[in-house]
């Protein structure tokens, strides 16, 4: 002991020894930096007492600067002498090969070096790799970089990048692997990349995107887990490029094993109610015996969060543990605990270059002020990631001011929000052709527009449609819709129709799961026939204008609107005439409900109804407002040759309806991953007409069964549906084969 206290006093004194005041302080070879500035980022102040070690953190902190690229420090007598070489200030940065403003602004918004700052030649090559990345996430792999500079008279550089971009990487091949357990098919309609093809001319989709594929990642993740399998890996996605000079993006996907969730629990603190928290012991009762869904297990959290609003439960957070009890049980407990007296002192949001800072707050459940909530946080994060006008969405929680406050952080990356599609499809019922133009964050607003014409045999649409999801923060969606239409079945039907017009409604949710859709149109029509035409139908031509206000209320519990496979959605909707030439008012109801059973058969149960009648005496319904029953509803017959027919003209009814069943049926082509077979049983009918007596309506229920095919070929999806018709009548005109094939470009 006495050694070492003896080596440590001698290394003490030698360093006392080494140490010297500083009475002057001398700034050599410095140029642009004054001598003011350069003492102050040494840190070092007359009659400093410095060492050795002081000197060297000198040398650090003005190196830690980026202003020089050289730096000596030395201290005899007293006086301290630091020599610097400044490194040059970058005037510009010039990026060649590129002319588009928004990839040369994705550049320059990544890269550390900067105009107006110093340049360092370390830091420029690191600015290299940036860019390389930054260009490999927007699809160009091949790209090649170099960089130099070039002298200023004014002593300055200007930093160059040369890029050439190459072609852009091209997905060739999608392909899923491992213990999928789905087919290829349906796993290609969750994912949003697709394989390029030589008429995908607009689709961005086809190229390769590391964004796109984490979306990717978590769609198949997600869709895995509200089926049922809990334990799901989506192990590695990899890209490998092929011969052809298009890559390869392999999937690999581990599903494991399906689970149900055994028993459900809730913890609750000791002076809690359990009484405020009975919905929510119902809502966990039913989850029992259940396929274990995330959608669902969501839906709990949901309703704990609004029993803490109700209830002023405002400082709790809930916990959810997951524990497997077996191969294919879960018991879920579900904890709340009381979480320390917070409240939200500031909430500051970042990233939002184009996005108004308030389409972001409004959908911030909390406010400043507020009792700090995790679980409003949480819900607040997951409704700014629902705009889908965002790469990505981040928040941090920081200290306040005081011990009692919290600031959030939001920071949001901006991403382009603007679609062009082309889009073409054949089938029995004729040739279709789409063409659209979206923005989904029109001016930074959050408001959607949408441009669109679709063609088909016999009718031209042209649309403009405006929705603002969240109209003046009041948490209600508002649209505004101009569209024109003409349908010309002078040589089916004896008619032609111009309608043209706009409308404009809202919609919002009313009580949970129901939504209600107001909505006012007024729409102008010219009606004509020709020669074919029946007498009746030839005295409704002429030209009309009608308003009416129409609204929906839709009542939907299904697991998820894409592809369903459990719950049930009820609408019911009426049109009613606000002025007309000879108001009409119809009122429609649906009610479609999915099952889930084993082996993953999905099965659907649709009921079907419309009714179309004039409210003025002497007036009826025209020929353009009759109804006609949708293809999908009654399958093995021509789409609109069934029903009352006068003359040659198929005119459709007054009333329509359907019932329809379905059953996937995954034990069929399970070899084949692009294919899907499902079993229909189709039964409807359409009658009624009101100007005359005299006309047989053919009031008998078609009926119709048969197997579909959903086909996913090298072209596009392709649905093609054989059917024997079991009742029909004399006039309709069957069709037993049907297909509908399409692509996008």
């Amino acid at each position: 002991m006495r050694i070492l206290f003896l080596i440590i006093f001698l290394t003490f004194q030698m360093s006392l020894a080494k140490a010297e005041v500083v009475k002057k302080i001398i700034i050599e070879n410095n140029d642009r930096v004054s001598k003011e500035t350069i003492i102050t980022f040494s840190n070092v102040n007359l009659n400093d007492n410095i060492s050795q070690d002081d000197l060297n953190d000198v040398l650090k902190r003005l190196y830690e600067t980026k202003f020089f690229s050289d730096v000596k420090v030395s201290l005899k007598n007293n006086e301290l002498k630091i020599f610097v070489t400044e490194n040059k200030i970058v005037q510009q940065i010039i990026i060649k090969g590129i002319k588009a403003k928004k990839i040369q602004e994705a550049i320059l918004e990544k890269v550390k070096l900067k105009e107006k700052s110093p340049y360092n030649e370390f830091i420029a090559k690191q600015d290299i790799n940036y860019i390389r990345n930054n260009l490999n996430k927007i699809g160009y792999y091949f790209a090649e970089i170099k960089s130099f500079i070039s002298e200023n008279p004014n002593n300055t550089i200007n930093l160059v990048y040369e890029i050439n971009l190459g072609e852009k990487a091209i997905i060739g091949k999608i392909e899923f692997t491992g213990q999928k357990v789905f087919k290829n098919r349906k796993l290609r309609n969750i994912i949003t990349s697709e394989e390029g093809r030589f008429w995908k001319f607009i689709s961005n989709k086809k190229y390769l995107n590391e964004q796109q594929i984490k979306l990717d990642e978590r769609l198949l993740k997600n869709f895995y887990l509200n089926n049922g399998y809990y334990n799901v890996k989506v192990n590695s996605v990899y890209a490998q490029l092929l011969d052809t000079g298009e890559f390869k993006l392999s999937y690999n996907i581990n599903a494991g094993n399906i689970y149900k969730i055994n028993k459900t629990n809730l913890l609750l603190p000791k002076d809690y109610d359990e009484e405020n928290f009975l919905d929510v012991k119902k809502t966990l009762k039913k989850l029992e015996t259940k396929r274990y869904s995330f959608n669902k297990v969501s839906k709990v959290v949901d309703e704990i969060d609004k029993v803490s609003l109700r209830k002023q439960y405002e400082f709790i957070n809930a916990s959810i543990n997951a524990e497997v009890v077996d191969d294919n049980l879960i018991n879920l407990t579900f904890e709340i605990s009381e979480t320390e007296r917070k409240f939200v002192e500031r909430i500051n949001i970042y990233g939002n270059n184009v996005t108004e800072e308030k389409v972001i707050r409004n959908q911030i459940i909390t406010d400043e002020g507020d009792p700090y909530n995790k679980l409003l946080e949480i819900k607040s994060i997951n409704n700014i990631k629902g705009l889908n006008i965002f790469k990505s969405v981040k928040s941090k929680v920081e200290d306040g001011s005081t011990p009692q406050q919290k600031i959030i952080n939001i920071a949001v990356e901006e991403k382009p929000t603007g679609e062009i599609a082309l889009g073409a499809g054949v089938g029995t019922d004729g040739t279709t052709l789409g063409f659209a133009v979206t923005e989904n964050n029109y001016l930074g607003k959050g408001i959607r527009l949408n441009t669109s014409l679709r063609l088909s045999q016999d009718t031209v649409r042209g649309r403009f449609q405006v929705d603002n999801p969240d109209w003046r923060s009041s948490g209600r969606a508002l649209s505004t819709n101009i569209q024109s239409t003409s349908v010309d079945k002078l040589s089916d039907n004896g008619y032609k129709s111009n309608k043209t017009g706009f409308s404009f409604g809202t919609r919002f949710e009313q009580y949970e799961n129901v939504f209600i859709s107001p909505n006012i149109s007024a729409y102008s029509e010219t009606l004509s026939t020709n020669s074919s035409a029946s007498e009746n139908l030839k005295k409704q031509e002429g030209s009309y204008l009608d308003t009416s206000l129409d609204y929906a209320i839709n009542y939907d519990v299904r697991n998820q609107s894409f592809m369903p496979t459990e719950g049930f959605r009820s609408v019911f909707y009426q049109s009613l005439p606000i002025y007309s030439d000879d108001f009409s008012v119809t009122n429609g109801y649906e009610f479609t409900n999915y099952y889930k059973l084993p082996n993953e058969m999905v099965t659907m149960f649709s009921i079907y109804g419309r009714a179309v009648s004039a409210l003025k005496d002497g007036k009826d319904v025209r020929v353009s407002e009759r109804l006609r029953l949708p293809r999908k509803k009654l399958k093995g017959f021509e789409t609109g040759k069934i029903g009352p027919v006068d003359g040659n003209d198929y005119i459709g009814g007054n009333y329509s309806t359907a019932l329809n069943f379905s059953t996937t049926l995954p034990m069929f082509l399970q070899s084949v991953q692009t294919a899907d077979v499902s079993y229909f049983l189709d039964v409807a009918n359409v009658w009624g007409v009101d100007y005359s007596s005299k006309i047989d309506d053919s009031n008998k229920f078609r009926s119709s069964t048969g197997v579909s095919v959903n086909w996913f070929t090298p072209i596009g999806p392709l649905s093609f549906s054989v059917a024997h018709p079991l009742s029909q009548t004399s006039t309709d005109k069957t069709q037993r084969f049907q297909f509908q094939i399409g692509t996008t470009f």
